[in-house]
């Protein structure tokens, strides 16, 4: 089990690290646009669409590398004060009341949004009419790592309780 959630560890901080640099490249994206207009007196054409795609997609996709690193919202006061078997039943209990139904939602949804933006080759509006099913297909992939990661969560978890166990 440990080497499971070592594994995903592992393919979250990879591309994690991948995807985090990349934000470089909306801010220049950003700055052209605002260069363009502070200059030329206009805005781009194509711009602000690709800046909010992309914005969304970075932060979906840096979502699993958010919970390998701990840094969502936690009620840590609390926690803290708990044993650490206590702390593993109650990550086992939050991941399966809250985490279950939303991961689900998100790749059924998620996936539909997909299907159905690729379907119909739904764009942006405008003159540079650009493809949405990219970032729509990247809800699935960021809910696919999302899941991975609360796995690793889970298996240590269970580790943890087993340990307990048998202490």
């Amino acid at each position: 089990m440990n080497a499971i959630a070592k594994a995903i560890d592992a393919i979250n901080e990879l591309l994690g690290r991948i995807i985090a640099p990349l934000i470089a490249i909306i801010t220049l994206i950003v700055l052209y646009d605002i260069v363009s207009r502070f200059f030329f007196g206009r805005p781009s054409d194509w711009a602000f669409d690709v800046t909010k795609m992309l914005f969304g997609a970075h932060f979906m996709l840096m979502a699993a590398y958010g919970l390998r690193h701990h840094a969502h919202v936690e009620v840590d006061v609390i926690k803290r004060l708990l044993s650490r078997r206590k702390q593993a039943v109650l990550d086992l209990l939050g991941y399966l009341i809250f985490f279950v139904p939303f991961i689900w939602l998100l790749l059924t949804y998620g996936w539909s949004f997909f299907e159905r933006s690729f379907s119909r080759g739904e764009t942006t509006y405008g003159m540079v009419s650009i493809p949405v099913y990219p970032v729509k297909g990247v809800i699935v992939v960021a809910a696919a790592l999302i899941l991975l990661q609360a796995i690793a969560i889970v298996l240590r978890a269970i580790m943890q309780l087993r340990e307990e166990k048998s202490a």
